[in-house]
């Protein structure tokens, strides 16, 4: 990888974001985390930091179209240009297809395809002129055979895969990767607020409900932010693969 580095995590201040964050600082890039919440960025650049490497706290929300290059040029104006993309921001939200009103669809697309496409946009321009980058796009396991109750969002999972593939081509041979990490249910607030919904519909406890979630998965475990951090990381090296869609499930 040339230096210096700098990385832009969207969905930066906890869980899959905030461990990617912590494992390109300890590679020693750069890194602005992004997030909604001022003091889980604060909190997430703080830890960055810790470990001796540059951060910079972002308030961003990805579902504001006009924000996001306004971020873009904080970024580059602290850090640098932006060298590695993580597309992690993102919500699910569940409901059967007769209760998924418009406003919870357009949600969906909007943060979870929308967003990372403009980022994408901003940024790739400058890739290409340096002749590297990297974008990687926290998509799903949903987002490749989909799921009940949640179109939306499987949805807008499937439209983050195809945003990679089309991209990929597009760049396929001039230094700029990018590919899809798509994991299962993960050990982050989203999984458990879904527990949470689930014992409340079913009168499971929060446990059960849990359980139900992470079995699942093919492996049947909830995977661990720690495992997604890993595989992102193996995207950094040059030599590596362009248009894939990493399949993370616990086996």
């Amino acid at each position: 990888m040339p230096d210096p580095k700098v990385a832009l995590i969207t969905g930066g201040g906890r869980g899959i974001g905030r461990e990617i964050a912590l494992a390109f600082a300890r590679e020693g890039l750069a890194v602005a985390v992004a997030a909604r919440t001022p003091s889980q960025v604060e909190e997430a650049a703080e830890a960055v930091r810790a470990l001796g490497a540059e951060a910079l706290p972002v308030v961003l929300d990805v579902a504001d179209a006009g924000a996001i290059p306004v971020a873009v040029k904080a970024v580059t104006d602290a850090l640098g240009p932006v060298d590695v993309l993580v597309n992690n921001a993102g919500i699910a939200e569940s409901a059967p297809l007769a209760k998924t009103d418009p406003a919870l669809w357009e949600r969906h697309l909007r943060v979870n395809a929308t967003g990372p496409f403009l980022l994408t946009r901003e940024v790739l321009p400058g890739m290409l002129e340096r002749g590297w980058g990297r974008v990687i796009n926290i998509a799903s396991l949903a987002g490749l055979f989909g799921a009940p109750y949640v179109t939306a969002y499987a949805t807008s999972k499937h439209a983050l895969v195809g945003l990679t593939r089309a991209v990929a081509a597009e760049v396929s041979g001039k230094g700029v990767t990018v590919n899809a990490l798509c994991p299962g249910y993960v050990a982050t607030d989203l999984t458990w607020k879904g527990a949470r919904n689930i014992a409340a519909k079913t009168g499971k406890s929060f446990e059960e409900a849990l359980q139900s979630l992470a079995r699942i998965n093919p492996g049947g475990r909830l995977i661990e932010p720690a495992e997604v951090a890993a595989a992102a990381l193996k995207l950094l090296p040059d030599g590596g693969t362009n248009g894939e869609t990493i399949v993370l499930d616990g086996s």
